[in-house]
């Protein structure tokens, strides 16, 4: 649960001013990397550390510190976000193109138009299609050597659109001044100087369990031997573990369902989860892995019982969502034969509210 000036839903994270051990260590790197030293999305996994450790570990080892460019990859996370319908994530990526510099592009997204230049058009393009696990015609338009920056980053994102649209409300800003040209421009001038600062690789691998890979050869094979391959592999292991929360008959049909999945956002009616009485958890665990946007407090209390923490619930959320992003995961990796594509498709309408269960 959430009151009405908490920007977090159905958890309550403890202040970030509180924190401790790897918890502390982890926002202490983001505010150094990230600009934003509360970043709710990383606020919201606290109750779960080895969840928001390996979580940042990835953003920061693509998104951040990984090959290709800053704008470029923030094109990509924005193109993620909008497949999704994260309007948070879609409003806080606006933002980060605009601390970049690209105040051109940042707005030029923000009005539902393509970019201009045709590398970050078909980068937006593929971000974009990357939802629909289809390995047959997506390949990711970057040179080889940008692949590992490209990849960690849209699946970053695909998992942590998921999280945010689970556990925190749409708004980046209070009364949702982002939607003011002004604001955007002013809050990504505010971050420049971090932004833009180069980062090492590899930094965030020290927060990570040591029971986890963290060997710059471990992970996919995307990753190239890059920082970005551990961290990756870090997030599978500590997201699955969610799993326990599940009996083996739960568990299968969570993933069957994903496996059968088309990458389409499913309808309201006839709702296609499992009922929240008779399956409370693999219903949870659907819905964060493909309409997180759609959990709701009656959900949520279907499920909870006293022993299930706000730990047990991240960690529930999170299983779901990775569930997804693995399969997407399988898809963006897989052997291509087409070149990539230089078409670009319009802007989605993005969500004003969240849907209704």
């Amino acid at each position: 649960m959430s009151s009405s000036s908490s920007p977090f839903l159905h958890t309550e994270p403890l202040p970030p001013k509180s924190a401790t051990g790897r918890v502390a260590e982890v926002y202490g790197q983001i505010a150094r990397d990230f600009g934003i030293p509360e970043a709710a999305p990383f606020v919201a996994l606290s109750s779960a550390p080895e969840l928001m450790a390996a979580t940042w570990a990835l953003m920061r080892e693509s998104l951040i510190a990984g090959p290709g460019t800053r704008t470029g990859k923030q094109v990509a996370a924005f193109g993620v976000s909008l497949a999704n319908q994260c309007p948070f994530c879609v409003d806080a990526h606006t933002v980060l193109l605009h601390a970049t510099g690209d105040h051109t592009l940042a707005e030029r997204l923000a009005r539902g138009e393509a970019p201009a230049d045709g590398e970050h058009a078909r980068v937006l393009d593929w971000a974009r299609r990357s939802r629909v696990p289809d390995a047959s015609g997506n390949p990711c338009p970057v040179p080889r050597e940008e692949v590992p920056g490209y990849v960690g980053t849209a699946l970053a994102f695909h998992f942590i659109n998921r999280i945010v649209s689970a556990l925190v409300a749409e708004q980046l800003f209070p009364a949702g001044a982002q939607r003011l040209r002004c604001v955007r421009s002013l809050a990504g001038r505010s971050l420049s100087r971090t932004v833009r600062r180069p980062a090492v690789p590899g930094a965030a691998l020290t927060l990570l369990d040591d029971t986890l890979p963290d060997a710059p050869g471990r992970g996919p094979a995307w990753a190239a031997g890059t920082p970005v391959g551990p961290a990756y592999a870090a997030l599978s292991t500590a997201a699955t573990a969610g799993a326990g929360l599940l009996d083996p008959d739960e568990q299968s049909l969570v993933r069957q369902s994903v496996a059968a999945w088309d990458g389409s956002h499913p309808p309201l009616t006839p709702d296609p989860f499992p009922d929240r009485r008779e399956c409370p958890g693999a219903r949870l665990a659907l819905l964060a892995a493909l309409a997180p946007y759609r959990i709701t407090d009656v959900d949520v209390a279907a499920w909870r019982r006293p022993e299930h923490t706000d730990h047990c619930l991240v960690h529930l959320v999170a299983y779901g969502a990775f569930t997804a992003v693995d399969r997407i995961e399988t898809a963006l990796s897989a052997p291509r034969t087409t070149p990539p594509l230089t078409r670009t498709t319009p802007a989605p309408t993005r969500p004003t509210t969240r849907e209704p269960s």
